[in-house]
């Protein structure tokens, strides 16, 4: 009783349970959407390009200046002028110094130049998270969708088969057939009750981790309405490699990193020069003012930025480096993923006439064992290569699915979904 009341409650939710709470159905590509509009780590990540941005603010900026007193107080009072207290400006001598620090114009503009092209490489950055978050969404989904439509075959071969039995139980009691051929049909009917337990559990918890990707409020679900709609473009295996070794996001990635390194290096280079300090100084002593001149300068001798110039070297050639490597797990990537999306299609193609031999296979021997014209082992042996056959068209039909995906996303495709 436990357990049809379990199964009864999973075909509720299955079926029409969203009425009770909020539900949004996504399709593949409004899922992906979604998740680029409301996904909390793709927002936090988003934020890293306000930071670049902030840094060029920075980097306008200009030293701010220094202002500097020294004052000096007459300690004995025997030596104070002839009616004098130690508070009168005779008693003191006082140093107003107002500074500058002289920022060289090549140390500026490379400062701005740098921190511009940090805007680049973190938005770059964005863009390589926001098609890795769209390939997880789409695989997500694509394992969602082939759950619930093994749901929907399991509870449609349950229903059948529990008809079966009805009809077997029947047909025991007016002893036309023996009460092994009715134990038969209902262990087939407990085996896929457990099974419906399973797969319900599966889909459920795929659906949870579908929700937390996309970021969405209300519970979610997929549309099982219509076929994933799988259309490439037209083109060779030659220009998809080149198209995605030019513009696929970790590939500007490297590129903008490598634009930004070039530009550090002359940034530290601008600095092996020292920075001048500049201003005047107000020096009333005794009463007596005085005015002058400041100015101070490191003499490089020693430290001139060897250290930071050579980093700034090293990651730029570094840079390079991934650039190269990046562009040959390009061209393993989509020469892979293209390949495999062939065999996954004709797979499927030849899936079609398959399906419809178990169908008609199993409709003749139901026909047949009805009437008393074949055995009950045959019957069960039909439906279950009927049940199998269709679970491997949707594990053929998931393997399709993800090669498409697959095959968008080392394109960087995807992120024109």
């Amino acid at each position: 009783m436990n357990k049809k009341i379990v199964i009864a409650v999973a075909s509720l939710l299955l079926t029409g349970a969203g009425k009770a709470v909020a539900q949004t159905v996504y399709t593949l590509s409004s899922a992906i959407d979604t998740a680029r509009q409301s996904s909390p780590v793709l927002k936090a990540q988003y934020m890293n390009i306000g930071s670049a941005q902030a840094d060029v603010i920075t980097a306008k900026l200009r030293p701010n200046p220094n202002l500097n007193n020294q004052t000096l107080q007459l300690a004995d009072a025997g030596h104070f002028p002839p009616n004098t207290k130690w508070s009168d400006n005779t008693n003191r001598q006082v140093w107003w110094q107002l500074t500058k620090p002289i920022q060289w114009p090549a140390q500026r503009k490379y400062k701005i130049e740098s921190a511009t092209q940090n805007i680049a490489v973190a938005n770059d950055t964005y863009q390589e998270n926001v098609r890795n978050l769209s390939w997880n969404v789409g695989s997500s989904w694509v394992n969602t969708w082939v759950l619930k439509k093994k749901l929907t075959l399991l509870q449609e071969s349950k229903g059948n088969l529990d008809s079966l039995v009805k009809i077997n139980e029947v047909r025991y009691k007016n002893q036309a057939i023996t009460q092994t051929d009715l134990v038969r049909t209902q262990v087939l009917l407990k085996q896929y009750d457990l099974q419906l337990t399973v797969f319900f559990q599966d889909y459920n918890n795929e659906l949870q981790n579908l929700k937390l990707l996309t970021g969405a409020a209300d519970s979610v679900d997929v549309d099982t309405s219509s076929q994933v709609i799988t259309l490439l473009p037209t083109v060779t295996l030659d220009s998809l490699i080149n198209q995605s070794r030019e513009n696929r996001a970790d590939v500007a990635l490297v590129k903008s990193t490598i634009s930004q390194s070039a530009s550090n290096i002359k940034y530290q280079q601008s600095l092996s020069w020292p920075q001048p300090e500049l201003g005047v100084i107000y020096n009333p002593q005794n009463s007596v003012p005085y005015v002058g001149f400041f100015g101070t300068i490191s003499i490089p001798i020693f430290d001139r930025n060897q250290g930071q110039i050579k980093k700034a070297e090293i990651q730029k050639a570094q840079a390079e480096q991934s650039l190269q490597a990046t562009q040959l797990q390009v061209q393993t990537d989509v020469s892979t993923a293209y390949k495999t999306y062939q065999v996954q299609q004709r797979n499927i193609q030849q899936y079609e006439s398959v399906l419809h031999q178990s169908q008609q296979i199993l409709d003749n021997v139901k026909y047949a064992y009805l009437r008393g014209g074949t055995t009950i082992i045959d019957f069960l042996d039909a439906q279950r290569n009927w049940y199998d056959t269709r679970l491997l068209y949707y594990d053929a039909l998931q393997a399709y699915y993800q090669s498409y995906l697959q095959l968008l996303f080392v394109t960087g495709l995807i992120n024109q979904l």
